[in-house]
């Protein structure tokens, strides 16, 4: 009886033990600190789960926001907040404009209304920490294009040729009014100088096909290469085979159309030399003038250059695009090579006195005619293909000033991200007006 007395008292015992032990208190955690935020993914805001958000600890209310604006027009009246802390928080809440939310894990909030303010209390209630939660969204559209008139323009002159190309930090417009030439200088397409007259070119020249490499000028006519690092003053240099027309500057190389009307090649001026590249096109469709030129890198890394429309030698309405590409891994002409893409595509449109460039990995074409002589209005053209197609751009993202007037044999630069256009002819008059458009995205 005594070993049972003795048995029961021991488990008392121990009962007690564990009783005591259960009752020590856990300490609890003093920390009052956010880590992480997120918005939760929502089917119907897209990209609104990507956000990054960083927490920015700072001495009095933290910061938290995001490294890059959400997409333009994303929704944050109705979203939900995931918060992740240091430690369990005694008690956590925001607090907007118009209310104050405990957190549950699955609020609801409008974020579009700030400021948003978040309270964190330790579990001790020792420690308060304030946060203000900043989400940023891109206030524009980023695929809309800003168009505005820079310049008005000079005094309108019927049935004038002009052209405008870049020299040094320099846009020179040259303008050819059948009995002499004259140009201008502007650094930024809205104040110009006074006309200076040009000396030294030939007779009919064709300020059209005026080729500048950045420094030097150049233009080509019969067996002569002119050349002008002012503009103003002309240095003929005697060449052979003669110059059919001006190309373009590409590939570090100016470039012309020489031959006879039964065999044209493409050259490239060395020094006051022309050297042939090999590149002969069917003489019946390749352009003589009223052609557009643009230059860009391929989706492979590779040199292109584009030629497209104009006029051929008979004077007929060409819907060419002749495709020229370099590579070190073509071996013959020097590592060139030609292609008319209008041969696999014939549908394109037969067009002349149009501008075509290279912006945002795009081509973009403006102006023109037809073979008819319909102007094509004020829609702009775009290629995402490299030139192999082409379709008119969304009118509500890009779309030219109303004031801009139909027209062709306008000039199209880009310069630091944006574009600008320079003058061009209709039936009636000849431009001297200077636009400049600008995607919104283009650098951000």
């Amino acid at each position: 009886m005594k070993r049972f007395v003795y048995i029961f008292i021991a488990l008392a015992g121990l009962l007690v033990a564990a009783c005591k032990e259960k009752s020590t208190p856990v300490a609890k955690s003093s920390v009052a600190q956010l880590t992480a935020f997120a918005f939760a993914r929502n089917d119907s805001m897209p990209g609104l789960a990507k956000a990054v958000f960083v927490v920015e600890e700072r001495l009095d209310t933290g910061l938290v926001w995001n490294r890059d604006s959400m997409l333009y027009g994303t929704r944050l009246d109705s979203v939900v907040p995931k918060f992740t802390f240091a430690a369990t928080p005694g008690e956590a809440k925001l607090t907007t404009p118009t209310d104050t939310i405990p957190l549950t894990g699955y609020d609801t909030v409008d974020f579009s209304r700030g400021p948003i303010f978040l309270t964190v209390t330790s579990q001790d209630k020792s420690k308060t920490k304030i946060y203000e939660i900043r989400p940023t969204v891109h206030r524009v559209d980023p695929d809309l294009y800003q168009w505005s008139q820079l310049y008005a323009g000079f005094a309108a002159q019927e049935d004038c040729e002009q052209r405008v190309v870049e020299q040094g930090s320099d846009f020179v417009l040259f303008a050819n009014n059948g009995f002499a030439i004259s140009t201008y200088r502007s650094a930024d397409g809205v104040a110009w100088s006074e006309p200076d007259v040009v000396t030294g070119l030939p007779a009919g020249t064709k300020v059209r096909q005026i080729i500048s490499d950045g420094t030097t000028l150049y233009y080509g006519q019969g067996n002569a290469i002119y050349t002008s690092t002012d503009a103003k003053t002309w240095t003929a240099n005697t060449v052979s085979p003669n110059v059919v027309t001006m190309l373009l500057f590409w590939n570090e190389r100016v470039w012309a159309l020489v031959g006879t009307n039964d065999d044209y090649e493409l050259a490239y001026v060395e020094g006051t030399t022309l050297t042939l590249s090999g590149l002969k096109p069917v003489n019946s469709s390749f352009p003589v003038s009223d052609f557009a030129t643009v230059t860009f890198l391929s989706s492979s890394g590779r040199n292109r250059a584009m030629i497209i429309g104009g006029f051929s030698e008979n004077g007929i309405s060409l819907n060419t695009r002749w495709n020229l590409e370099y590579s070190g891994h073509i071996e013959e002409n020097d590592g060139y090579r030609m292609q008319e893409f209008s041969i696999d595509r014939p549908s394109f449109t037969s067009l002349t006195g149009i501008s075509v460039v290279s912006y945002n990995n795009q081509l973009l074409m403006f102006g023109g005619v037809d073979a008819d002589m319909t102007y094509f209005g004020r829609d702009i053209l775009i290629s995402n293909d490299e030139g192999l197609n082409w379709d008119k751009a969304d009118p509500e993202k890009n779309q030219l000033p109303e004031v801009y007037q139909a027209r062709q044999k306008q000039t199209a630069i880009v310069r630091n991200n944006y574009i600008y256009l320079f003058g061009g002819q209709d039936k009636s008059a000849t431009y001297s007006d200077v636009y400049r458009g600008r995607l919104n995205s283009i650098d951000w």
